[in-house]
């Protein structure tokens, strides 16, 4: 809590969370990506949750190696003839305007009005290096989206989605029911998600849990399969990152943990140490 109320009041105020660490990584001199909007999106509460949360652990170093895993992702298969990125629950991201992306690519980002809204008046005149379309939709509404996912999947050849940071906050039951609407379409061959497993999303819940949950975003989302939890819904793991393992090769990792990342590199968690990974998925049928 602070003397105006909640330290995170909802679930728009997680973005602002997440672009206050795309900043700092962005202002160092070694910066593995740079979001020069960054700063501006988060303001003065971004950072302000940042540093509390700071207090009780340390949220940077896995979320710079996820904005840079997904980056990579996005990269390569743009190169490899993707037409069409749809990002969902999109909240600040700014993929469209910061990254090297060909004219001819289209990009449809996915939010609540609010955070687009706010999203839209921070940018101003800023323009995205390629086409772009912006859906104000809430997700929940199973109906809105299919036919959402049925427009873009008819005027698309080879579709990637987005999901960064979106499943942690859905119940499994909706997590499938999302992974079926998808794979509906065709043209949507791939799909990259961020996942974490049931230790590391318990240790989560103890140091920021209790802000994210009054703000009504529980976490909630951790299949102790991992990515293989996909698969009965249309998506196979096609590729796995883990996030200590990129932290740890760019020199993200505290001190005390750069030894757990010269372990081998896991596709699916094993035991009960914290896991969490980006990945590939690729439509089965």
């Amino acid at each position: 809590m602070t003397d105006d109320g909640p330290l995170i009041r909802d679930v728009s105020d997680t973005a602002r969370w997440m672009a206050a660490y795309r900043a700092q990584e962005t202002e160092r001199s070694d910066a593995v990506f740079r979001d020069p909007f960054a700063r501006a999106l988060a303001g003065e509460r971004g950072q302000r949750i940042a540093e509390a949360i700071a207090k009780v652990g340390d949220y940077s170093w896995p979320l710079v190696a996820r904005t840079y895993l997904f980056d990579r992702f996005v990269t390569r298969l743009v190169k490899a003839g993707v037409d069409l990125v749809v990002n969902l629950a999109a909240g600040l991201d700014t993929r469209p305007y910061r990254m090297e992306l060909p004219p001819s690519l289209r990009w449809v980002e996915v939010d609540l009005p609010d955070i687009l809204d706010y999203k839209e008046s921070v940018l101003g005149d800023a323009k995205p290096v390629c086409a772009f379309e912006r859906v104000r939709l809430d997700l929940t509404n199973e109906d809105a989206r299919r036919g959402l996912f049925d427009r873009l999947g008819r005027t698309s050849q080879n579709a990637v989605i987005l999901s960064e940071g979106l499943l942690i906050y859905l119940m499994p039951q909706a997590v499938g029911e999302l992974a079926v609407d998808l794979a509906r379409p065709a043209s949507f061959r791939h799909w990259i998600v961020d996942v974490a497993n049931p230790t590391l999303i318990e240790m989560m819940k103890q140091q920021a849990g209790g802000a994210t949950q009054m703000a009504g975003a529980p976490f909630l989302f951790a299949p102790a399969e991992g990515p293989p939890f996909f698969a009965p819904y249309g998506w196979t793991p096609a590729e796995v990152r883990t996030m200590l393992k990129a932290a740890g090769k760019l020199g993200r990792l505290p001190m005390m943990m750069r030894a757990f990342a010269l372990l081998p590199e896991s596709d699916v968690p094993r035991g009960n140490m914290p896991w969490s990974a980006v990945c590939l998925l690729a439509r089965s049928n």
